[in-house]
Formats: C-alpha cells, sequence, structure tokens
C-alpha cells in the first residue's frame, strides 16, 4: 500500500512509500550522517537511490544538483513522487537506468561524492530469496555487485572525490578489497552497533579515489539500550 510519511522529523521533508515492498530504513541516515562535505556545491550521485531518502537528506546538506539512480521502475516511480510532493525537481535528477550503464553517461572524473546503499547480500547456492521481486533486487547481488560499484567509482569520480555507502560488517573486508583493486583508498570507517551487548551489524565506509593511505577508525555507533530504545545520538539523527 502506498503512504506518504515524514522523512524523520522534517516537518517539510516527506517520503512516498510502498508498505508491500520496504520502507527506508535507519541505513540512510546513517549514511547521510557520516558523510563529511567539504564543498556545498559538490557534484554527488547516489547509486541504488530506492525512493530517494538519501538524495532527499542531501538537499539540506549541500546546495548542488543531486543524481539518484535507481533500476526498478516501481521504485523510482515512487522517489519521482517523493521528489515531486517536496517540490524539488530543480534539486534531484532521477535516472531509471542499470547503475552499470552510468559509465556510458558520464565522462571520467565527473562526481565530486558517490553515494550508496547497495544490496547486501551475495548471490550464490545457498541464497534464500524473497517471493516478491522488487525485495529480492533491493537485497540480494542479483544486478549489481560490490565489484561492479567500485568500477563505476573508479570510472566517474574525480581525483581524490569520495565514494561513501553502507554495508553489512560481515562484508567489511570485501569493501576494503574492492576499494583497492579500483585504486579507491580507504580513509573513514564507522562500525554500528545494534546495542553495547552485541557484536557490530552495520559498517560506514568512506574511500578516496587515488587518495593517500592513512585510515581513520571512528567511535562506534550505538543504536539501542539494552530495552530496544534509541539512544540519543540517534534521536538526534531523527531530528
Amino acid at each position: 500500500m502506498e503512504e506518504i510519511n515524514k522523512l524523520l522529523n522534517i516537518d517539510d521533508l516527506k517520503i512516498v512509500q510502498n508498505t508491500d515492498w520496504f520502507k527506508f530504513s535507519l541505513d540512510s541516515i546513517l549514511l547521510v550522517d557520516f558523510l563529511n562535505i567539504d564543498n556545498k556545491n559538490a557534484k554527488i550521485i547516489d547509486l541504488c537511490c530506492g525512493n530517494a531518502p538519501i538524495p532527499l537528506l542531501l538537499t539540506r546538506k549541500v546546495n548542488s544538483v543531486i543524481t539518484g539512480v535507481e533500476l526498478q521502475k516501481e521504485i523510482f516511480d515512487l522517489a519521482k513522487k517523493s521528489i515531486s510532493i517536496n517540490n524539488l525537481d530543480d534539486r534531484i535528477e532521477l535516472l531509471n537506468i542499470d547503475a552499470k550503464d552510468i559509465v556510458s553517461k558520464y565522462e571520467s572524473d565527473t562526481f565530486d561524492i558517490i553515494t550508496c546503499n547497495p544490496p547486501y547480500f551475495k548471490v550464490d547456492e545457498n541464497s534464500l530469496f524473497n517471493k516478491n521481486d522488487i525485495k529480492t533486487t533491493a537485497r540480494h547481488e542479483t544486478n549489481i555487485r560490490l565489484e561492479d560499484i567500485f568500477k563505476i567509482s573508479k570510472k566517474i569520480l574525480k581525483n581524490n572525490g569520495k565514494i561513501a555507502l553502507v554495508h553489512r560488517t560481515e562484508r567489511f573486508m570485501d569493501i576494503v578489497d574492492e576499494m583497492r583493486k579500483n585504486n579507491i583508498e580507504p580513509k573513514r570507517v564507522r562500525f554500528v552497533y545494534p546495542k553495547t551487548s552485541k557484536n557490530s551489524n552495520l559498517v560506514l565506509v568512506e574511500g578516496s579515489k587515488n587518495g593517500k593511505p592513512g585510515l581513520k577508525i571512528l567511535s562506534p555507533l550505538f543504536v539501542h539500550d539494552e530495552d530496544g530504545n534509541y539512544l540519543e545520538k540517534i534521536k538526534e539523527l531523527f531530528e
């Protein structure tokens, strides 16, 4: 069922969602908070943008036009509606194409920043897919894999441009390996924990194209207290 919700607690920012598919998650919010933007006019592209929570939130952090790329037409249409109801058609450009085709659409060294909340799960003989194809494509690497994301980044990022993504902690070494294969140096990492008593389940990673070696591990981020309530830092993000 399609519905319109407030995006976080921002009164004048709405997002269109379909409860039969998926809603935007805390992952996207954490990625926008993690992203370190020095240039308010930075040229930004968000790969696998879904119904556009990241581009919508980024309009509050930069002055430039943000590009969002979404393969699935049904989700792309939700994103288009979200952009329209917020009157942000002049701030967000949406592309309904396969992200792997980006390299033929743009020249090399085009973007300052890439953001991505990609499908998390590898596909193998043990993969259990959802009966809903839209959920499967969003969650599993059926169409785009980590190596694809970093090959794209190597081509379209400017020299010293940044890519920031959120992913499952279990894929951290895969992320580092694929970054370095594509001349992207890991620069900042933050591990996210559901509770202080639990292992990390998410990781935020930022890399720089042709960047110098030098990695910063930021302080850990804990989401819930032991009773399952959001901690103050997370509550602040919702504001």
